[in-house]
């Protein structure tokens, strides 16, 4: 009797369906080979054989490395004319996933990451930063300050409490760390900051609505960027920019002012990257590149380039101009200097993009062929005030390099400098060649980026263009164009730090650099007493060959 109620039982049905099912799964995942669909047909799920099939028939897919150790990769043709690439939003929108990882150079992973603590302790958001300067990265010839000699609990080092990692990588020459914070909107941030840190701030936060007076300050004076210098954070001196982010772009794009855009021509440790910013920041160091090799002969070395590139910044900088009896504030063998000590972190910025161009090349014999050679010769020192190692690839001066001269290519890289800087120039050939309005308006005209209907042209050098890059002044009018955008923006900037600093502290920072430009001069007069005669000739009669 039991049989007939069990084979009407609605539990048992359900547990004969559940085993028959898993009895046909499991017929159904090892059948026969001949019962298998065509390689083309798809299933709902493969045996470990089919999967290796479908991964044999995919690309091969990306490499998994971190950033920093994997290759060099190409530059898409045409990606700097392609107007997708105008307003991305998310690092997937970029032509590649590995594209601009040369703007990343390595540090010690200790101090970068007390660098990244100092950006966590504030609250308001900042979408992008990078640390810059001789506190970061080293200057050759720079004095290396230690304690030696100071009475007990005295210090040369502007940082009261620093975290090991800072001390280590500063190695006695303790020095203020530069920070530039680039974020979405600039009123929130400040009236966010002033909150939080009201001290970082001068009388300018004593005003009505002090927030909104301190945007239009930043925004409306200057070069877009408000500096609190002589800010202790984590027991570490800092000095910190704010910059909104739309001005950052149309700088590194159009070099409207070159004050930041110059920054990241040299290098930075970016701490919090965006898209955009990477996007324009890889336009920038392209367009440094193109205008140094405008300026330089057919065969140079890589110092000479990455010098070229490191003055684009400060021509016109008043901190850089002598004045009668009291010298420039700033030391003038500051480029030498810069360059000397970091040859390798330029490789990383800008060897990539050498390898891209179709109109320069290394022709040195000891230029390596393996992909991300540069990495491979990566800083050598532990520290910011450390020489630069001798055994660097090349030496002193580097690689050679050579450039074609072809007036075509050439042409092209004058079209391609870029949009606000291009005009300055066409406005001093246009004086030189005696070129009426009505003539050169067309000619303005066909140099836009966008046409009429807001398409995208494909920047390619006219004969206006050609004429330009044949011109034997070409390298004094590039000059005199960068003075003409540095200038400006620089002197404002530094009156306006009057203000934003307030008079006590930027009369500091005034003092500190002027200290500094001295401390050079007497150095740099030192090495020459201290050169033979013959060898000073010889360095006099190449700086006029230059």
């Amino acid at each position: 009797m039991a049989l007939p109620k069990l084979a009407t039982s609605p539990s048992f049905h359900a547990l004969v369906g559940a085993h028959s099912f898993m009895l046909g799964q499991v017929a159904w995942h090892y059948r026969p080979t001949f019962f298998r669909p065509v390689p083309h047909q798809r299933t709902l799920s493969g045996t470990p054989r089919r999967r290796d099939e479908k991964q044999q028939q995919r690309p091969p897919a990306q490499p998994t490395t971190s950033p920093e150790d994997s290759p060099n990769f190409s530059l898409p043709d045409g990606w700097e004319d392609n107007p997708q690439y105008s307003n991305i939003t998310q690092f997937s929108e970029l032509p590649h996933r590995f594209f601009g990882y040369n703007q990343h150079i390595k540090i010690n992973e200790d101090f970068k990451e007390s660098l990244r603590q100092i950006l966590w302790q504030f609250r308001a958001p900042i979408r992008y930063a990078f640390a810059y300067g001789s506190g970061v990265f080293g200057q050759s010839g720079s004095a290396s300050k230690t304690s030696a000699g100071l009475p007990e609990g005295q210090s040369l080092s502007p940082h009261p409490d620093p975290p090991k990692a800072v001390e280590e990588w500063q190695k006695g020459g303790a020095k203020v760390i530069d920070f530039i914070f680039g974020v979405s909107h600039t009123q929130h941030w400040h009236s966010l900051n002033l909150g939080q840190n009201p001290h970082h701030y001068s009388g300018l936060r004593y005003l009505p609505y002090s927030s909104a007076a301190i945007s239009y300050v930043q925004d409306g004076f200057g070069a877009g960027v408000y500096f609190n210098p002589y800010i202790t954070v984590n027991g570490v001196m800092i000095k910190y920019g704010v910059v909104n982010l739309n001005t950052l772009a149309n700088d590194l794009n159009d070099w409207t002012t070159l004050y930041l855009a110059g920054r990241l021509q040299k290098p930075v440790k970016i701490l919090r990257d965006d898209p955009r910013m990477r996007l324009a920041n890889q336009i920038n160091l392209l367009s440094a590149l193109r205008t140094a090799m405008l300026m330089l002969p057919e065969k140079f070395t890589e110092r000479q380039l990455y010098e070229k590139i490191t003055a684009l910044s400060y021509m016109g900088d008043p901190r850089m101009m002598s004045i009668p009896g009291l010298g420039a504030s700033e030391n003038m063998s500051k480029v030498s200097n810069i360059v000397g000590a970091q040859l390798p972190g330029f490789r990383q910025l800008y060897v990539p993009l050498i390898e891209n161009l179709p109109n320069i090349e290394f022709t040195d014999a000891r230029t390596p062929r393996e992909p991300a050679w540069e990495k491979e010769d990566a800083i050598r020192h532990t520290g910011s005030n450390v020489e630069l190692a001798a055994d660097v690839l090349g030496g002193r001066d580097g690689l050679e390099l050579t450039q074609d001269l072809d007036p075509v290519k050439r042409g092209n890289m004058v079209r391609r400098l870029p949009s606000a800087f291009r005009k300055k120039v066409y406005y001093q050939y246009k004086k030189k060649f005696g070129i009426p309005g009505s003539a050169f308006d067309p000619i303005l005209e066909a140099s836009e980026d966008e046409g009429k209907e807001g398409e995208m042209r494909r920047r390619e050098g006219g004969d206006f263009e050609r004429k330009i890059a044949a011109q034997e002044d070409l390298d004094q009018m590039i000059a005199k164009c960068v003075n003409g955008t540095v200038a400006w923006p620089a002197t404002s900037q530094t009156i306006k730090s009057f203000f934003t600093a307030g008079i006590g502290r930027a009369w500091r920072y005034y003092a500190d650099k002027r200290k500094k430009g001295k401390e050079g001069a007497k150095k740099k007069a030192a090495e020459e007493v201290a050169k033979p005669e013959a060898v000073v000739q010889e360095a006099k009669e190449k700086e006029k060959k230059e």
